[in-house]
């Protein structure tokens, strides 16, 4: 089974001994952050700092003046650390010990542009902006999006790239200080609560034949229950269908039907643009392209939403969130693995199905189980692993994460 790790430059850039700690372990493949978001980081083995403040979104490498003329929407370049080129340094530092290395670059999750252009960022129903979300259905925010997958999809030496929140956005941000568990939101509220309302998916929705506004109202009429506490968080997170079947029940299933066919159509142009961005760029058909994905439509976030024939017909394949318990990997995997079955009977391809595994316990992973897990996975469909997070993760998360990949190998 094909192993990578994700890890950020300032992992590898000053620290010499980095790329042969990973190669020891038995990493022979790393999927290396492009274009990333604001974040705090870890880096507990770095022989000269212990924390990386990303103060805001930003592309790590040096971004082309002639591929970003006259576009609205830019990237910023990031001024944390010393050298003009963090991921080219890094790449090299790891192709030297022999690890192949593959880019990362998230796309619709950027508060710095979500900030300053509150027309490209997603708007509720009542309103409220999300600037940490670009709206994947606005015209502007394809041609930047898709203008950052070729760019940072293709840089020099990749050998494959992962888009990550590769369509829709919404409620869910994950900020050190977010005040939001106040009300606690189910799968089917956080669906109503990223909706979006801006122009573009206002004349989206009229264009399916529904009232904007009455639309909106009826978001808002469903949401009452949950702020008043008369409506609990629903199904669990495992349970997509009764998830989707509970946005039925409270929006009713002509406006439920209208909203996913209108985020479903924005979200496969944006998926099926920004695919095909990054294999021209890279000057090669066969340029391999993963998604991270999940296999519920109706979901958005990092691990955006697709129907999984759809997104195995056109990506190379998927990167899925498996850490948890048995019944989350088999409800992650499954779509996946029965749709690449169908596919791969009519024209012989074997789409990649990576599964997604945190080794960092102090994030809810578990390297002691690693094994386990991986091959749990493999039963269920997946055929490559992915390790979240080899740069952030304890020593001894490391050791165990090593252990269990020596096992995997024999």
């Amino acid at each position: 089974m094909n192993v990578s790790a994700f890890l950020y430059p300032w992992d590898v850039v000053g620290d010499p001994d980095a790329p042969r700690r990973l190669a020891d372990l038995g990493i022979g493949r790393v999927t290396l952050a492009s274009a990333y978001h604001a974040t705090r980081a870890l880096t507990p083995r770095h022989p000269r700092r212990r924390l990386v403040t990303a103060a805001h979104s930003a592309v790590l490498y040096p971004p082309s003046p002639e591929h970003w003329r006259d576009a609205p929407l830019r990237p910023r370049t990031q001024h944390w650390l010393e050298c003009a080129d963090p991921w080219g340094e890094a790449a090299a530092a790891l192709a030297d010990a022999g690890i192949e290395v593959g880019t990362w670059a998230v796309l619709t999750h950027n508060s710095l542009l979500g900030g300053e252009h509150p027309r490209s960022a997603v708007r509720n129903a009542y309103g409220d902006p999300y600037p940490w979300a670009l709206c994947a259905a606005r015209p502007e925010v394809l041609r930047y999006a898709v203008a950052l997958a070729a760019e940072a999809g293709a840089r020099p030496g990749a050998r494959g790239a992962e888009l990550e929140a590769c369509g829709w956005f919404g409620v869910e941000h994950a900020n050190a200080h977010d005040k939001t568990a106040g009300v606690p939101l189910g799968g089917a509220a956080r669906y109503l609560m990223s909706l979006c309302f801006c122009g573009t998916c206002r004349h989206g929705y009229a264009r399916l034949g529904a009232d904007p506004d009455e639309l909106r109202c009826a978001v808002r009429a469903a949401l009452a229950p949950v702020w008043s506490g008369e409506r609990g968080p629903g199904p669990g997170p495992d349970d997509r269908e009764g998830e989707w079947a509970e946005v039925v029940a409270q929006l009713g299933d002509a406006f439920a039907g209208l909203t996913l066919a209108w985020r479903t159509r924005a979200a496969r142009a944006f998926q099926r643009a920004a695919v095909a961005a990054v294999r021209e760029r890279a000057g090669r058909p066969d340029f391999p392209v993963l998604l991270h994905a999940d296999p519920a439509p109706h979901r958005s976030g990092s691990n955006a939403g697709v129907d999984a024939a759809d997104v195995l017909g056109h990506a190379d394949g998927v990167v899925l969130p498996c850490t948890g318990a048995d019944s989350a990997r088999e409800d992650v995997l499954r779509p996946f693995r029965t749709a690449a079955e169908a596919r791969g009977s009519r024209d012989g391809a074997r789409p990649v199905i990576a599964a997604n595994l945190t080794i960092v316990s102090g994030m809810g992973g578990s390297p002691a189980t690693l094994a386990d897990d991986a091959a749990h996975a493999a039963a269920l469909g997946a055929n490559q692993l992915r390790l979240y997070h080899a740069g952030v993760a304890a020593d001894a998360d490391l050791a165990l994460a090593g252990r269990a990949l020596a096992r995997l190998r024999t």
